[in-house]
């Protein structure tokens, strides 16, 4: 039986500006963020109402952080097809201009456009090409097992 919160689960609007629909986990919503730069899996908890992770009850945060593992393995599959390995995985939980509780998973190395520090606000995100995108949710999509 799903999660009752599960249930009346709705995605900000923010989300689909942002990023492509990967699917959805036992817990959260997958969506590859739409930023070539770098492989970046976002994990939104269809959880009603959650913005912090203390909104999760302790089973949630449990399958959140194994779902966090999952994405880490998307990233790096994106970042493969891409010939971009990835050398670290960052994971943040901001949440300071979408309020909605989600989880950045970014693929990172030391040169990409970003390097050494965050993604944010580290210059204008690239669109991928068709072709890239396609060969990304398609790596993303199989290593998340979608």
């Amino acid at each position: 039986m799903p999660h009752p919160l599960l249930v009346m689960f709705e995605l900000h609007p923010a989300f689909p500006e942002t990023s492509r629909t990967l699917g959805d986990l036992a817990l959260c919503h997958v969506r590859l963020q739409a930023d070539a730069r770098f492989p970046w899996v976002v994990l939104i908890p269809r959880i009603v109402s959650a913005v912090e992770l203390e909104d999760l009850s302790g089973a949630d945060r449990g399958a959140l952080m194994q779902e966090v593992v999952q994405a880490g393995a998307a990233v790096r599959a994106v970042g493969e097809v891409l010939g971009r390995q990835v050398a670290k995985l960052n994971v943040g939980q901001l949440g300071n201009v979408t309020p909605q509780l989600h989880v950045h998973v970014v693929g990172r190395r030391a040169d990409d456009p970003a390097w050494p520090g965050p993604v944010w606000g580290a210059g204008a995100a690239e669109p991928y090409s068709d072709e890239a995108l396609e060969r990304a949710i398609a790596a993303a999509k199989r290593a998340l097992a979608l």
